[in-house]
Parts: C-alpha cells; sequence; structure tokens
C-alpha cells in the first residue's frame, strides 16, 4: 500500500501494463486510503468509487486482450470539482446546485479517459473557486494533511491536499490567480499552470469568457514528480510544445523585491537556487512586475462580479450584501463570506474605462516585454511569502480592503497577467516543517525548458515528499503496530 500512494501517475501506468499490478489492485488502494484520510483533510467532496471499480476491471480485461491504449491505461486519477464529469455533480460549492449534474465531459476529462484514465472523484474548491483557500457552505473547508489547522491553499485546495497524502496518482486542477500554485507550494506537491490558450477552457466551471481572463487561466496537474506534470499537459495542451536545448536556457533567480518581501526560509531556498543553479547570472526583476498585481486585480474586476453575482442566484448585489451582513453576524448563510466579501469587492475596485483603456495598453506593451525578457530564460519566484498560514489568513491578506493584495500577490500574479507557464517545486520546508515551494516561470512555447530544469531543480532539492500521517497501522504477524 505504501508503495502505491507513493508511486506516481507515469510509474503506475508502466506497472500497470508491465503486470506488477493490476488496475482494480490500484483503484481498490487509492479508494480505502481516501476513506481512511478524507474525514481529516476533507479534500474529497464526491466519489465514483462503484464506476471506477468497474472501469478498472475493464481495463484489466483489455489489458489482458492486448487492446490496451493510452498514456494513463487504468491509472486512478482525482478531478477539481469545477470540471464537469458526466453523471456527476459541478456545484461551484453553491447549496443551490448541489443537484446540478454533468451532462458531458469536460474537454480535459475527454482526454484523460481518452488516455485510460479512471476518476475516482471530485475534490472541493471555494464557492465558484473564487478565492485563494478552499471553503464553502456546501461542502466546508478542507484542512492541509500537514498542519490541519493550516489553509490547504485555492482554489484547487482539495487536489492540493489529497495529493500530498497520496490520496491519487494524479490529480486535475486550474489557476486564475495562483490556484495551482497556491495547494502546490503550501501542500508541498508539484504543481504545472498552462500557459496563455495552451488547454481547453471548455467545461470548466465557472465558464471564464471575458478574453483577458482567458489569457490568465491554466489548467494542469497537481502531481507527485515533474515527469507527471509534463505528462499531463503533453495530453491536455493544443499541441505539443517543442523540444528545446536546455543548454541553452538560463534560471534568473531575481532577490526579493522591496515592496512583495518573502520570509527567511523562503529567502534562504531562493538563494540556494540562486548558488546551485544560477551563480553569476541576471538577478533583476522582469519587466512589468510592480504593475502585475494592479493589472490581475483590474482584470478579474472588469465586469465588476456581475456574471458570478448571477450564478450565486441573488437579484443583484444588494443580495450579496445582505448575505455578507448575515455572514458577519454568525446567521445562516447560502453563501460563504469570503465569496460575498470578495464579490463587493470585486464591484468596488472594478476599473473605470479610463483605467481599462490604460491597462490594455499596458498590457500589449507587457506582453511583448515579458516575452523578450524571457526568451532563453527561466525565471524562479517565490509562490507566497510564506509556507502555509493558518486558516484565514490567506483570504485577509489577499481581499483586504487596504488593497495589500499588491504586497502579497505580485510573485503569483506575474504568471496569469502575462499569460505565462509555471512550474511549482516543493524545494524544502520551514522551521515547522510546513512545506515550502518555489515556481519557475517562462514564455509560452518553451514549456519544455521549464520541465527539463524542473528536473533538476526536483533532484537536488526536496521535489514531493507523502504526508503519511494518516496511513493505516501496518500490524506483523502477532498483531504487533510496526508501522
Amino acid at each position: 500500500m505504501t508503495e502505491l500512494l507513493d508511486m506516481d501517475a507515469s510509474t503506475l501506468a508502466e506497472k500497470i501494463r508491465a503486470g506488477e499490478i493490476t488496475s482494480a489492485e490500484a483503484v481498490e488502494g487509492y479508494i480505502r486510503h481516501i476513506e481512511r484520510v478524507n474525514p481529516h483533510i476533507r479534500a474529497v467532496v464526491e466519489t465514483r468509487f462503484d464506476e471506477a471499480r468497474r472501469e478498472a476491471e475493464e481495463r484489466d480485461r483489455l489489458l489482458q486482450e492486448g487492446k490496451a491504449r493510452g498514456r494513463l491505461w487504468g491509472v486512478p486519477i482525482s478531478m477539481k470539482e469545477a470540471f464537469f464529469v458526466k453523471g456527476m455533480h459541478t456545484t461551484g460549492g453553491l447549496p443551490h446546485r448541489r443537484g446540478a449534474v454533468d451532462a458531458a465531459d469536460a474537454e480535459i476529462v475527454r482526454r484523460l479517459k481518452e488516455e485510460g484514465a479512471i476518476i475516482l472523484g471530485k475534490t472541493n474548491t471555494p464557492a465558484l473557486c473564487y478565492c485563494q483557500e478552499t471553503e464553502n457552505t456546501l461542502f466546508g473547508r478542507t484542512n492541509n494533511p500537514w498542519d490541519l489547522s493550516r489553509t490547504a491553499g485555492g482554489s484547487s485546495g482539495g487536489e492540493g491536499a489529497l495529493i500530498a497524502v497520496g490520496g491519487a496518482a494524479v490529480g486535475i486542477g486550474s489557476d486564475i490567480g495562483g490556484s495551482i500554485r497556491f495547494p502546490a507550494h503550501f501542500n508541498g506537491v508539484i504543481g504545472f499552470k498552462s500557459g496563455n490558450r495552451q488547454v481547453s477552457l471548455a467545461g470548466a466551471f465557472p465558464d471564464v469568457k471575458e478574453p483577458h481572463q482567458v489569457s490568465m487561466f491554466g489548467i494542469g496537474a497537481l502531481a507527485k514528480s515533474v515527469k507527471d506534470a509534463e505528462k499531463i499537459h503533453a495530453i491536455l495542451a493544443f499541441q505539443k510544445p517543442p523540444s528545446v536545448d536546455i543548454d541553452a536556457y538560463r534560471l534568473v533567480v531575481p532577490p526579493p523585491h522591496p515592496d512583495a518581501p518573502v520570509g527567511e526560509e523562503t529567502a534562504e531556498l531562493l538563494e540556494a537556487i540562486r548558488s546551485e543553479f544560477a551563480s553569476g547570472s541576471l538577478t533583476v526583476m522582469p519587466p512589468f512586475f510592480e504593475q502585475a498585481a494592479l493589472m490581475w486585480q483590474w482584470i478579474m474586476s472588469v465586469d465588476g462580479g456581475e456574471e458570478l453575482v448571477r450564478l450565486c442566484g441573488e437579484k443583484g448585489f444588494s443580495g450579496i450584501l445582505r448575505q455578507y451582513l448575515k455572514g458577519r453576524f454568525k446567521m445562516r448563510v447560502q453563501l460563504h463570506p469570503y465569496l460575498t466579501w470578495a464579490l463587493l469587492g470585486t464591484r468596488l475596485f472594478r476599473p473605470s474605462k479610463k483605467e481599462w483603456i490604460q491597462l490594455r495598453d499596458q498590457l500589449r506593451k507587457g506582453e511583448e516585454e515579458v516575452k523578450k525578457f524571457l526568451q532563453n530564460r527561466v525565471l524562479v519566484f517565490p509562490v507566497y511569502h510564506c509556507a502555509a498560514p493558518e486558516h484565514g489568513k490567506v483570504y485577509g491578506e489577499i481581499f483586504s480592503i487596504r488593497k495589500t493584495f499588491l504586497r502579497y500577490l505580485p510573485y503569483v500574479a506575474y504568471a496569469n497577467t502575462f499569460g505565462l507557464p509555471s512550474l511549482t517545486i516543493p524545494v524544502g520546508t520551514d522551521r515547522s516543517g510546513l512545506p515550502i515551494g518555489l515556481q519557475l516561470i517562462t514564455a509560452v512555447g518553451q514549456e519544455d525548458a521549464l520541465f527539463q530544469w524542473g528536473r533538476r531543480v526536483e533532484s537536488a532539492f526536496r521535489g514531493y515528499v507523502r504526508c503519511k500521517k494518516y496511513d493505516a497501522e501496518v500490524r506483523d504477524e502477532r498483531g504487533r503496530n510496526v508501522s
């Protein structure tokens, strides 16, 4: 069991094809583990265990008949609740959507199934995926497995927590504002966000329509290895990124920016990466770093949150305000206070017409300069200024009326604002043993450089280490605990 839970999807796929383990055995092992750990971390919100068992038996039969095909044949995976899976539910964490059954698969789900993957279940998100912490009024809060009092991040927080304990071979998340990278960093897993329009958004909820938001949106793996993140991207992407000569690429590791400081342990790990791989290289900040967080906020607020308010089932912002006030007074609410305050903030910080024209001009100029800067370069950034804090702190720092997101979000916002692919890798821990990840960022079309450099960093530093706090006791033939 321990070997299975530690195994990445690539290794498991090889072992299934070689007959060393059956898909049915793998699926059953993961189901048992999820049933054991989920009461603690509350990551999985809907299961399809019976269907998964039947599909595993069918995969094993076809394999014996020589009819197996696909890069994930018989491999059990997990899926962020925000993606449609035929016959399951996509609620967005909203109670009034608890009966919303998916009529068809999202495009990425179709591709994964085509490769032979077996979906075990769906994982928790904040309401409408609109927060960097994972909590809603329908399913409750997801906990960080390393310390249950800490956040798992969001919006792919359920995926991050589940992969951290080895609850699936690999998981799938999405990211428009750090939603893969926060959970990867806080939970100690590999996370990859695809770049501008590299992966289909069809079947993702909420639907993203505004063109600038589409550019910021990425989909990818929360995984146990860089190899798996690369494999998932190869499956999901419209086209395979070209191969590159990694020796022609250099790491850029800027020192922490004075307006976006990081904690001591994170700064030490950045310096360790620089010393190991980038000594003597360029250390300046990339262009438009100071503007990226505000640009991100304007893009996210361009419609004042009107479409999200409609999805909430409320009649205008007066209904959102009533929900918010009821939550403040500890009354029962349908919408989580995180969502209502975020939507009110979106309304409050909506850019004016003049600001929007200014933003579009900045984006055009910024995209050109950033692409030029990243040519044959891979940028190394922190994800956040600290390891996973207690529940609620990240929300308070990002959604403060004082606009403290300008201080805490630039490192994450940069890849979204300019539509850049980003790979997050656990590289160490803080003093209390909580994981710390750093992200590698480059231009679209240079993803192969990210994965090649990512494997080097993964090998030299921490990489994925499974959280084993909730493993079943292992007993010998006399019944003695030997775990």
